[in-house]
């Protein structure tokens, strides 16, 4: 019965937060039905362990949801993601209208824009190119998806997406863990999505097909409430308070447009790399401080301050471009609440089944599969992104669950943390983008398009091509280990 009642749970959460339901509410729900069928006392799991799991998580990662979701904010009401994302496009042109799409969208998401902010600006850049291009439309949600939701949110080397400080306190490392192999497994990723587009296009064109009559609608998508349901749990920002400040009328130049994207990563390495190791952080140690080593929160620390940086020169660089600057940050602040929260049930749903007797069989399960522990791990963040519609929902709740003894594995095989690290982010950026996932539908929402249309594109770009990465990165990694 117990397993039966962690099954069940599990099935009740996939099929009401696929009908709207909120996350809030299912959560616990499901994680007392999984109790009760185990005979497990249901308020203590409720308050104790859900809300315990839940509130780690919280206490861990809601500054970096906080500041990551101000930030976004601050740069598109400032014109810095428009600016960008323009300079890309009338650079490349419509000659090369998916290559401007993908990587201005890179740009933006890997200085840390959170993703839905980078959907509803370049949802409508991507509609002029691809109209005067006369390209598909019902392509321009994989041109996009390719550019936000793969290598710049798993892949690529100190990338502040969310997805990419999960894995730090667990192993102890930095956002920039593995280096080479996620420089290997990006370039993997960009380049099938690549081929896979330009395949596409060439198929289109020789077919006759023009650009149709997709139409973006981003103001329509950011008021959909079953858009904003399941989008909460895939991002760190609620589309709904996209419109809730007053944007700039006119932009700055691209030098200061893409200043606080650059500072945000130069600040982070410098932090993680000079600054934290050299100071004296023995006082951790004190009860007072949880006992943690510093290795537990220098990845988190180095995060918030090169946001701050960012922050505060994005401020000072195009004050005059927030009129409205308080509506801004408060916008910010409030869209960054329903995602962390939700995400947090997830973790908290994830700490009562794992406190189940009966998933003892299922960590057996997952730890004897044949492979190794890297296969194992790459499994187990998959398949749970691929169930809650998440990755840093499926990876926080795998990693819970199993990070320590992953870290006793790895300690006893040899196998560098930093290599787990990258591993589990892959790992949990591949089938998260099944139909259910919260970005792709609010990216099918912003550009107009349905899953019939778009759908198979962005499996392409979105799940095979990180599957081909995430195998590349695992045989590199067993045979040469972490680089």
């Amino acid at each position: 019965m117990g397993l039966f009642g962690i099954l069940l749970g599990l099935g009740i959460l996939i099929w009401l937060s696929f009908r709207g339901w909120s996350v809030l509410v299912l959560t616990p729900a499901a994680a007392l039905i999984a109790a009760l069928a185990a005979g497990e006392p249901l308020l203590a799991h409720w308050t104790q362990t859900f809300m315990d799991s839940a509130g780690g998580f919280l206490a861990q990662f809601f500054p970096l949801f906080l500041l990551g979701a101000v930030f976004g904010k601050l740069m598109e009401d400032s014109g810095s993601v428009s600016t960008i994302a323009r300079f890309m496009t009338e650079r490349l042109g419509p000659r090369r209208a998916v290559l401007a799409v993908v990587l201005a969208g890179a740009l933006v998401t890997y200085g840390g824009v959170s993703l839905f902010v980078a959907f509803f600006v370049l949802g409508p850049m991507a509609q002029a190119l691809f109209r005067t291009a006369d390209i598909p439309g019902r392509l321009m949600p994989a041109a996009i998806a390719l550019g936000t939701t793969t290598f710049t949110m798993s892949a690529l080397p100190g990338t502040p997406a969310i997805q990419n400080a999960i894995p730090m306190p667990f192993f102890g490392t930095t956002l920039f863990a593995a280096p080479g192999l996620g420089i290997i497994a990006a370039l993997i990723m960009l380049g099938f999505g690549l081929w896979w587009l330009a395949r596409a296009e060439a198929a289109a064109r020789r077919a006759g097909e023009g650009y149709g009559d997709t139409l973006v609608v981003p103001d329509a998508a950011a008021e959909d409430l079953l858009v904003r349901e399941r989008a909460t749990t895939a991002s760190s920002f609620d589309p709904v308070e996209m419109h809730r400040s007053l944007p700039s009328e006119e932009g700055p130049g691209v030098l200061v447009a893409i200043l606080p994207l650059i500072l945000v990563i130069l600040v982070n390495l410098a932090m993680s790399a000079l600054v934290l190791p050299r100071l004296d952080t023995s006082f951790l140690a004190e009860a007072r401080w949880g006992e943690t080593p510093l290795s537990a929160v220098s990845g988190v620390w180095s995060v918030i301050v090169a946001l701050i940086s960012a922050i505060a020169v994005l401020v000072v660089l195009n004050y005059r471009r927030l009129p409205a600057l308080r509506a801004s940050v408060d916008a910010g602040a409030n869209a960054s609440v329903l995602p962390v929260l939700s995400v947090a049930s997830l973790v908290g749903f994830g700490a009562v089944v794992a406190a189940m007797p009966a998933f003892e069989a299922v960590r057996n399960w997952v730890l004897g599969i044949e492979g190794g522990p890297l296969v194992s791990l790459a499994l187990a963040t998959n398949i749970l992104a691929a169930l809650t519609g998440s990755a840093s929902g499926g990876m926080t709740i795998a990693l819970d669950a199993l990070g320590a003894t992953y870290m006793q594995i790895a300690g006893g095989l040899g196998i560098d943390p930093a290599l787990m690290h990258r591993v589990a982010v892959i790992g949990a950026g591949t089938l998260d983008s099944l139909p259910h996932n919260g970005a792709v539908v609010t990216l099918l929402a912003v550009c107009g398009s349905t899953h019939r249309k778009s759908y198979f594109d962005i499996v392409m770009v979105a799940i095979v091509g990180a599957v081909l990465a995430l195998a590349a990165v695992i045989f590199l990694g067993s045979r040469f280990g972490s680089f």
